[in-house]
């Protein structure tokens, strides 16, 4: 038996061409392009067949009798039994004329090589898609009853198969697949599809939620899914049976599932919160068209709803098939291929393996590069108040991994002694002497920054100023609030705004500002310094709804307290625990490898909760620990390392580990 295959490459090709293999004395001829004639020995190791059993026949299906040559033709004339044509495209997000080009004409060509050889019968391998969105059940039969085709993938799909049932003078059969996933036995796909796009929100419910949690989904219309090695079975089974000529066979699975309920199966596979609550979609469809044809008109709606999909990493297609209106008779298939051993599984017997699968080997996070090395070499990454603490700490890390590290600092003893630890640990930092405090000096060394390095890829405004001191004690200290302000507020957004240009241009750049879980606790005795980060903070949220579309990012780090010099004049701070700087450079390399918009400690979020939801309990917690733990005194009379502390503001301290008190 001598068989001729279009598509052999792809993912449903590859597997028909080793089960059609399978066959005793049976001989595969398969086109596929001159370029990549290098994948013939990898193939034929897949298949684990001889080259006298796998012949290449060089062509391509966009050009007239698929480009085979008068030499091949001749060679094949009169010898193959069955053409299967698979080759398309499969991809919904694909523009039009690239599907017209090799689904429709495609098909043309590969009718037109069928009649040059001469082969007994043709197997078009369609698409449930040739259905377009039909409403109701799409008997086997049908074809020219097909609805609402104006997506160019339907489109193409039902005239590639009307090519074969108006044009082919062979015998023919027309087989329409349904949404096709990966193996059932091995969970094995090659690319992200169909149901595949809604993975990455089923994992982000796993990491945010416990498995307990109830969630809500979208009760849907039906959707129909088959495991490859089902449609592979079927197609082998029913193609060499006599009596097949005229006929379509739908290789689905004939219960088929509620997008809602397909969501379910897989969130129980992947032990994410099961959907129990299903809202139906159907509900959007008492919207009439016009009116959402209106509302995607405008430019917001739009954008908001792309960003939307972009975040969950949906095509704009997989919209239609929320509530996808049509459902699939087999009957044809089911009588055919009883008593061969061949059906459908069930999808939720093995639902795990798809997901096993996709998390080991498809997950678009597995190809991202989450190493700081991988993120930052090369790049240019500025650390302001980089000359000690969080900030030297930071550099060091970014100096290890590639990056050219520029710090900036007040003093010049302390930058030197910097850059004289990261030569003797074999790099170097870029330092400059500034106070950013200082309009003027800090446009200077703004415009020095940008004429030496072009741009900066990442920006880590980390200098800053703290003053612990209740505002009973700060009545005629208003300069506390100054010059505050004047550094961790207005210095930041003086080098923050002197680079974001350059950034702007580039169409790229990440700012991390540290901020405070002050910020979040509105911690007492900090009143200036918590001023001037939550207006950091509130800035940084204007900020990266501006930029969000200019490829420029911002996260907020809310810092709990760290072994820094900035604490060291407040002895109190000897008996809290803290972060070392390492710890808190650990937090400013995750802002830079993932982006998030925040990052905040568990202790800080609850803070920030309790202050919305129950802000009077929260004021008297807050007022108690103020009461509880004294003034600061000035440096010069902290004569004891640690202050004496009641047993109470002892077992609180412990209690809050990393608050600002």
């Amino acid at each position: 038996m001598q068989y001729f295959v279009t598509g052999a490459t792809g993912f449903i090709g590859k597997r028909l061409v080793k089960k059609l293999l399978e066959r005793k004395g049976a001989v595969v001829h398969f086109l596929i392009r001159q370029e990549s004639a290098e994948k013939v020995p990898a193939l034929r190791r897949y298949w684990k067949a001889s080259a006298a059993r796998t012949v290449p026949v060089y062509g391509d299906i966009t050009d007239v009798g698929c480009g085979v040559s008068v030499a091949d033709i001749a060679k094949l004339k009169d010898r193959i039994n069955h053409i299967y044509h698979l080759a398309a495209v499969y991809d919904l997000t694909a523009d039009e004329s690239s599907q017209v080009r090799v689904n429709v004409e495609g098909t043309r060509h590969a009718v037109q090589l069928a009649q040059l050889v001469g082969a007994r019968h043709f197997h078009q391998i369609s698409s449930i898609a040739a259905a377009g969105l039909y409403e109701g059940v799409f008997r086997e039969d049908m074809f020219d009853e097909a609805q609402n085709l104006e997506h160019p993938y339907f489109q193409t799909k039902h005239d590639s198969e009307k090519i074969v049932r108006r044009e082919c003078p062979l015998p023919w059969s027309v087989y329409r697949p349904a949404m096709v996933v990966g193996d059932s036995t091995t969970g094995e796909m090659d690319k992200i599809d169909g149901p595949y796009y809604f993975f990455k929100l089923i994992q982000r419910m796993r990491q945010w939620l416990p498995p307990w949690m109830p969630a809500v989904g979208l009760e849907g219309g039906r959707v129909n899914i088959v495991p490859v090695d089902f449609v592979v079975d079927a197609l082998s089974a029913i193609s060499h049976q006599p009596g097949i000529h005229g006929k379509c066979f739908h290789l689905v699975d004939p219960v088929g599932y509620r997008v809602g309920d397909v969501l379910d199966i897989f969130s129980r596979a992947a032990h994410a919160p099961r959907m129990n609550l299903f809202i139906n979609a159907a509900l959007l469809g008492f919207i009439p068209q016009s009116v959402q044809k209106t509302l995607l008109a405008l430019a917001p709606v739009r954008r908001v709803r792309d960003a939307i999909l972009k975040d969950l990493g949906l095509p704009d297609g997989m919209l239609m098939f929320i509530n996808y209106p049509t459902r699939f008779d087999c009957r044809e298939t089911l009588a055919a291929l009883q008593g061969t051993g061949v059906q459908c599984p069930q999808l939720k017997d093995y639902a795990w393996r798809l997901w096993d699968y996709w998390e080991r080997h498809l997950d678009p996070d597995l190809f991202i590069d989450h190493t700081l090395k991988g993120t930052v070499a090369g790049k240019v990454v500025l650390i302001t108040g980089g000359s000690s603490g969080i900030g030297l700490a930071s550099a060091h890390r970014f100096a290890e991994a590639g990056a050219t590290t520029l710090i900036c600092g007040r003093d010049q003893e302390k930058l030197d002694l910097a850059c004289a630890q990261a030569q003797a640990r074999g790099y170097v930092f870029v330092a400059y002497a500034v106070d950013i405090a200082d309009p003027a000096d800090c446009t200077r060394f703004v415009q020095q920054v940008l004429a030496e390095h072009g741009s900066v890829d990442f920006l880590i405004n980390n200098a800053g100023r703290s003053i612990r001191r209740a505002i009973e004690s700060s009545y005629d200290r208003f300069h506390d609030y100054e010059r505050t302000m004047q550094l961790n507020y207005f210095g930041a957004l003086r080098v923050t705004t002197g680079l974001l240009p350059a950034m702007v241009g580039k169409g790229k750049g990440h700012v991390v500002n540290i901020s405070s879980i002050g910020v979040l606790t509105n911690a007492p005795r900090f009143s200036a310094y918590v001023a001037s980060k939550a207006a950091l903070d509130a800035w940084t949220c204007c900020a990266a709804s501006e930029f969000a579309d200019q490829g420029v990012t911002f996260t907020t780090i809310n810092m709990p307290l760290v072994r820094t010099p900035m604490i060291a004049p407040t002895p109190i701070y000897n008996n809290v625990p803290t972060l070392s700087p390492q710890e808190a450079a650990d937090m400013v390399v995750q802002a830079c490898i993932f982006k998030p918009a925040r990052i905040a400690t568990r202790l800080g979020i609850v803070g920030q909760v309790l202050h919305a939801l129950l802000p009077r309990v929260a004021q008297i917690g807050m007022n108690t620990s103020f009461r509880m733990f004294s003034e600061t005194a000035p440096a010069k009379e902290a004569k004891e390392a640690k202050p004496p502390l009641s047993a109470e503001a002892v077992a609180l301290q412990q209690m809050m580990r990393g608050i600002h008190f």
